[in-house]
């Protein structure tokens, strides 16, 4: 009974106490190994990834700094473009306020050519003709109205130009204003470190921000800004050759065109007056031969009635000689003869008459001759006068320039610079003569690029 109470513990033996102070310690052994092994494991792991940990921070600052370096490299770049597109704003502008007081300044020719024209409608009977005056003044309105089209098409394309300029200029601002901004971000997170007071966790950092772009994309998006501005710069240039070109061409042109219609109204003007001096060389001759033949009329009619006396004797002496008596009423001798005194001196009497109807109507004829010569010559007098008139108002073209321009600077050409040219170019000078003819520029081709642009997120342009 005494051996099977379960109040009584139970007795091992010696085995199974040197069996179990065996496994203790061979388990207390183990567990120190193991121990010993992650503590090695763990020190090593500590020292691998604090080394790791510099590392990739380190990687980190370079990438960031290399980072840095590209934006402002881009930067830099996209700023010079800025500048000289804002330098040939300002040049492009400059031609297109040019070519507008260029084309105001056509009002004057063109009014003086119209007011030219409407004088010219004054003249008169045979003096109102199509002569070679009033074929250069309607020339000339062509000339003017051709110059205004050509100025006025300019005028728009400068305009046009200007806004797709102003256009490639507000996206490089854009881009130059992200970069700032970009370089402010990065520049701040490149100086942050281990001891900084503004760092914390952050909740998914590593997410992918909607609208990122690769690094490729990147570089195209600033590189196409670049270059639409160069090509639209350089498409710019060539307007204004293009703009200076048409200014000097349509000033050539008036000013030729003027001064043929100046010497066409000179030798109408001189014809004028060769026909003027005709006229009145003839209105003397006629005066004169009118003063003769009135005296030639007024001798006549004294001829004439010098015959009265000889024809009333030789009439009266026949009468008389009627009332002899008898045989005595003889046709003798000086009956015959005092007959044929009264026929002769009838017919000389007649004669003067019909030579006197002559000379009256002679006289008459030169008369109207005169008086058509009269009429000529006021005709004429007023056509010279009406010339004259418009000789004068001509001399405002030669007050108020064509081009309302300075037209004697050197044109820096697009081909022999590869800058834009500066705002101190030499200024023009009006009293410059233009003798050569300029070829007009060719019209420019635009490019089109495709950028690839991503998505933009909240941009908003800068006010300059």
């Amino acid at each position: 009974m005494a051996l099977t109470d379960p109040k009584i513990p139970p007795r091992f033996a010696v085995s199974d106490w040197h069996t179990s102070n065996t496994v203790i310690r061979t388990n207390a052994e183990r567990q120190r190994d193991a121990s010993h092994r992650v503590r090695q494991e763990s020190r090593f792991l500590r020292n691998e990834t604090d080394n790791h940990t510099r590392w990739t921070q380190h990687d980190s600052n370079t990438k960031l700094e290399k980072r840095i370096y590209d934006i402002n490299s881009w930067k830099r770049s996209l700023e010079r473009c800025l500048a000289e597109s804002d330098a040939e704003l300002a040049l492009l502008q400059q031609e297109r306020e040019r070519t507008e007081r260029a084309l105001e300044a056509k009002k004057v020719p063109l009014d003086v050519t119209l007011e030219c024209l409407m004088l010219r409608d004054n003249r008169q009977k045979i003096d109102l003709v199509r002569d070679e005056v009033e074929a250069q003044l309607h020339k000339e309105v062509e000339v003017i109205e051709g110059a205004k089209a050509l100025l006025q098409q300019k005028v728009s394309e400068a305009f046009e130009q200007l806004c797709i300029l102003q256009e490639a200029r507000h996206q490089l601002h854009l881009d130059i204003t992200d970069k700032y901004t970009t370089l402010e971000v990065d520049g701040e997170c490149y100086g942050l470190n281990n001891n900084s007071e503004n760092i914390g966790f952050q909740v998914h950092p590593t997410r992918t921000v909607k609208g990122s772009v690769t690094p490729e994309t990147w570089d195209s998006f600033s590189n196409y800004n670049k270059l639409r501005a160069e090509a639209e710069m350089k498409a710019s240039k060539h307007l204004r050759e293009a703009i200076f070109a048409t200014l000097q061409q349509t000033a050539n042109d008036l000013e030729a065109q003027r001064q043929a219609t100046e010497y066409a109204f000179r030798k109408r003007v001189h014809e004028t007056n060769q026909a003027k001096s005709e006229l009145e060389w003839q209105q003397k001759n006629t005066m004169e031969e009118i003063s003769t033949l009135e005296n030639d009329i007024k001798g006549i009619k004294e001829a004439i009635d010098a015959k009265n006396a000889p024809m009333k004797v030789a009439q009266t002496r026949l009468e008389n000689r009627t009332y002899r008596p008898n045989v005595e009423l003889c046709r003798d001798q000086p009956q015959y003869q005092m007959c044929h005194e009264v026929a002769e001196i009838g017919g000389s009497i007649r004669a003067l008459n019909e030579k006197l109807r002559e000379a009256e109507n002679a006289l008459q004829a030169l008369r109207s001759n005169l008086e058509r010569i009269n009429e000529d010559l006021a005709t004429k007098n007023n056509s010279l006068a009406l010339d004259n008139r418009s000789l004068q108002v001509r001399q405002k073209m030669k007050e108020v320039p064509h081009s309302m321009m300075n037209t004697g600077r050197v044109f820096n050409s697009i081909q022999n610079s590869s800058r834009v040219p500066t705002m101190e170019n030499a200024p023009f000078t009006e009293a410059q003569d233009i003798t050569s003819p300029v070829q007009l520029a060719s019209p420019r081709a635009t490019q089109t690029l495709t950028p690839p642009v991503p998505e933009r997120r909240g941009a908003t342009p800068l006010v300059d």
